[in-house]
């Protein structure tokens, strides 16, 4: 029976492989969307608890006054804060993007486990004004090392003589999560501020701060207490847990989860149609053959089970072929993606929804087409057509 399922698949070779090849990418991009989606859930899911970020209740692009770190840091519960401000220049040409930010430089390796130096040293970043943390990622792409001075232009801060800032390479990290991004330029808020005040006279404002919270603190007490400080201005702001925080990046895509389940079903519902089309144009090229098997005794089920088969190594076929396409392209895709969506990675569980729809379309692609082998009876079967 086997052998002759095979064969009735290939009697059209053509006809087979198209459709195995549509499955194969129907299925591919089931798991790449949805890995998309579970990779922008990672990302909120693994946000550390323990920190808090304070930003204008206005929006994100509205800076906070620098004076606002002193109260905050003497709010109960809190244990440090670290100012970040986007500096948005580029390195070379305007195309060479990556993020950049001012920080405090001591709070930056305690505060964030999740930067692991992989060369260099912490101690060189704290003792030079000019030091700046790079990404193993960027450093890769420019070909930087410790020890180098990469100058970068500044669009949005430019200094008093409108030359290039340049920073010193301190060192190199690489983050100790999938999700952190690896591509990301931090440098020291001191020479931040000297510059600013030189080129404008006055001191610079802060886009977010982070605060780090003393272990055991009241998070929900913690937040109302900041947002009550500058309730009456002069800047109101926002405090969000990390997660939070990262859903708002989120959310500046889209409503992602629903724009793939609508694409996925689409490509589903399409791919279904074409099985369903294929196998009923095998049940009825093979209908001879399903009387010549009645007609020798096979029973009306395995007719059925016949066809049905035919559907599920056809659909079985493509799905696998899918599968093993998202996991051989997933190194690729991730290296693409990393500046976008750090940590894309198929999931165990992607894999299983896969799965689990390749054999849902193979039982529903044959299901008709069996149903009408099991009721043929013998004699229309074999009528001339």
């Amino acid at each position: 029976m086997n052998k002759l399922i095979r064969r009735s698949l290939l009697r059209h070779p053509v006809r087979t492989l198209l459709t195995i090849g549509s499955l194969a990418v129907a299925i591919f991009l089931l798991c790449f969307l949805r890995s998309l989606v579970t990779t922008l859930s990672a990302g909120v899911e693994s946000a550390n608890q323990q920190r808090l970020w304070v930003q204008s209740a206005v929006s994100l692009f509205v800076d906070l006054p620098l004076t606002y770190q002193g109260k905050i840091d003497a709010v109960d519960g809190v244990k440090r804060t670290c100012r970040w401000q986007w500096f948005g220049g580029y390195y070379q040409d305007r195309t060479n993007f990556f993020a950049q930010f001012a920080v405090d430089p001591e709070p930056l390796f305690s505060m964030w486990p999740e930067v692991e130096i992989i060369d260099g040293s912490k101690e060189a970043f704290l003792e030079d004004r000019r030091a700046c943390v790079v990404g193993a990622g960027i450093a890769r792409q420019f070909g930087w090392k410790v020890g180098d001075t990469v100058p970068l232009i500044g669009a949005l801060f430019q200094k008093a003589d409108g030359s290039a800032w340049e920073f010193q390479v301190a060192a190199i990290y690489r983050p100790a999560r999938a999700t952190v991004d690896d591509r990301t330029f931090f440098f020291r808020w001191d020479l931040f501020e000297k510059t600013m005040e030189e080129a404008m006279g006055q001191t610079p404002q802060v886009g977010v701060f982070v605060i780090e919270l003393e272990p055991g603190a009241d998070v929900p007490a913690v937040m109302a207490s900041v947002d009550g400080l500058f309730e009456n201005g002069p800047q109101r702001v926002q405090t969000t847990t990390e997660a939070e925080f990262n859903r708002q990046f989120v959310s500046m895509v889209g409503n992602v989860p629903r724009l793939v389940s609508f694409i996925g079903g689409g490509v589903l519902l399409a791919i279904l149609l074409a099985c369903v089309n294929t196998m009923l144009m095998q049940a009825r090229e093979q209908l001879r053959e399903i009387g010549v098997m009645k007609a020798l005794g096979f029973s009306d089920r395995s007719a059925a089970l016949f066809l049905l088969s035919q559907s599920l190594l056809l659909v079985g076929s493509g799905g696998a072929l899918g599968i093993g396409l998202a996991l051989l392209t997933q190194p690729g895709i991730a290296g693409f993606l990393n500046r976008y969506f750090p940590g894309y990675e198929i999931q165990p569980t992607t894999i299983a929804a896969a799965i689990g729809v390749t054999l849902v379309l193979g039982l529903l692609a044959g299901a008709v087409p069996a149903r009408v082998a099991e009721r043929t009876r013998t004699v229309e079967a074999m009528r001339p057509h």
